[in-house]
């Protein structure tokens, strides 16, 4: 299958750079001008892809070579690219960081995957002509990779950027397409905090960010010179991605939907659909565990910001506690598993969690856990055969109370923190949580193990007996 869909990536010398606000504003200008536009975020992250879902009016994907196979990866970015007028990809740290010194699952190593071309943002601060040394560094660090423009941040000045601008195009040939100036509301447009930005589904001004992205775009970038990169990207052969018939509904598996569990892959969700789930939405600040559910999804989020509403909402941890002991089959990844312990402490204040595990959580100053995991499951659960290896990554602040080794656990890793001792995996019955997060992409059997233990709890639930009905959640919860 051929595509020839106008794309580039959108990437940085490092952190910081730039990138999600050049990125943000593009995809602002793009639906002022009605412009079709799909967006993709390089590698693990769910909350600049949440901003990039909202700005763009489509679901942002992740595109991550380490958890996914790569040619998987291409499949999917074609797939969903397909049809737009312009897909933009933005990438993760600087342009070469990856995971090892060769720069494997880099930002330029995707760009090249994909075939598209680069827009290299930069932070200027204090630094005139360097500029045009380190974009020349880039250009001779790789020069299969193409580097078709540049974005000048955080410039001074009419002066700051005219000897920068003329450095670059004079040293690299390369068009200077935007500057933005030392905006000082600019890190107040979203506010930041532990793990990045706050999410999209607490921050309230959402208007007030469209009309401010789409002002810079205007003032401070060349958003036809950009677009015209894109569009010379060159046709790419990529194979599709196999077609999917129509799922027979085997169970009904609810998922913690709300302002504190926002980290779910959109393939993980459509994995367990097409295994044949039918998904619920839950409000773990407001409903009750519905009746008619036969699983459980409790992805990561902000547990520790929303902390005392959720523990107002206690009829719901109950209900989670008495289905995880009647053997409903939950997932929970990291922010999940901080749900499902015992209590978490917060500074001088302790909150009881849904208590399905024996186990406190504290919250540190830095992070307990931060990068690409791999574990191999060496203990017995309900969603992994014994031997096989997961790929992912974490991020959290918690930890355990006391620094101990937990009997139990069910996943040894090669890379990562994890729960303790690098070990993960907590298990009671049908329950398994841990602080790895998974893609479903590469994760193959999970979604339908998920579906397969739903299924079978389901006929358990639905089973008659004396011509009664199995008492329903609330009603256990409640004895």
């Amino acid at each position: 299958m051929a595509s020839n869909v106008p794309r580039l990536v959108i990437a940085g010398l490092s952190g910081d750079s730039g990138k999600t606000i050049v990125s943000m504003s593009l995809l602002a200008a793009c639906r002022r001008k009605a412009i079709a536009v799909t967006a993709f975020k390089k590698g693990p992250d769910y909350i600049d892809a949440a901003w990039l879902t909202y700005i763009s009016g489509n679901p942002c994907r992740n595109l991550d070579t380490f958890m996914v196979e790569r040619e998987q990866v291409k499949r999917r970015f074609f797939h969903h690219a397909a049809g737009s007028a312009l897909a933009v990809i933005e990438g993760n740290r600087g342009l070469f960081d990856g995971k090892d010194t060769a720069g494997t699952h880099s930002t330029a190593e995707l760009a090249k995957l994909t075939d598209s071309p680069v827009v290299l943002v930069v932070n200027c601060t204090k630094t005139t002509r360097t500029v045009a040394a380190m974009v020349k560094g880039c250009q001779v660090m790789d020069p299969g990779l193409k580097i078709a423009g540049v974005i000048l941040n955080n410039i001074a000045g009419a002066r700051h950027r005219q000897v920068i601008s003329d450095a670059i195009e004079s040293t690299c040939g390369l068009p200077v397409i935007g500057a933005i100036p030392k905006l000082q509301d600019k890190m107040g447009l979203i506010p930041g905090r532990h793990l990045g930005l706050v999410t999209p589904s607490e921050f309230k001004d959402k208007a007030g960010l469209i009309e401010t992205l789409g002002k810079i775009a205007s003032e401070y970038l060349d958003i036809d010179a950009i677009i015209r990169i894109a569009e010379e990207a060159s046709s790419v052969e990529a194979s599709p991605l196999p077609k999917m018939g129509r799922t027979e509904k085997k169970a009904k598996i609810g998922y913690f939907r709300d302002s504190v569990f926002t980290f779910y892959y959109p393939e993980n969700i459509e994995a367990l659909e097409n295994a044949g789930a039918e998904m619920k939405g839950i409000s773990s600040l407001q409903d009750f565990m519905p009746d008619d559910i036969d699983g459980l999804y409790i992805g990561g989020g902000f547990p520790e910001t929303q902390a005392e509403k959720l523990t107002r909402n206690k009829s719901m941890m109950d209900a989670v506690r008495t289905a995880s002991e009647y053997g409903m089959p939950i997932y929970a990844e990291c922010g999940g598993l901080i749900y499902l312990c015992r209590s978490l402490a917060i500074g001088e204040k302790i909150f009881e969690m849904a208590g399905v595990f024996p186990v406190d959580l504290t919250m540190q100053v830095k992070p307990a856990g931060h990068g690409y995991a791999e574990a191999e499951v060496t203990g017995r659960n309900p969603f992994y055969e014994t031997g096989i290896k997961i790929k992912g990554h974490e991020f959290h602040y918690s930890k355990p109370v006391i620094d101990k080794k937990i009997d139990g656990l069910t996943l040894t890793l090669a890379a990562g923190s994890g729960i303790s001792e690098k070990l993960d995996g907590l298990v009671s019955k049908n329950t398994f949580a841990t602080y790895i997060h998974t893609h479903a992409d590469g994760n193959e059997g999970w979604a339908g193990k998920f579906v397969s233990l739903a299924g079978e709890y389901r006929k358990n639930r639905l089973k008659k007996t004396d011509g009664e009905r199995v008492m329903p959640l609330r009603e256990r919860a409640a004895s």
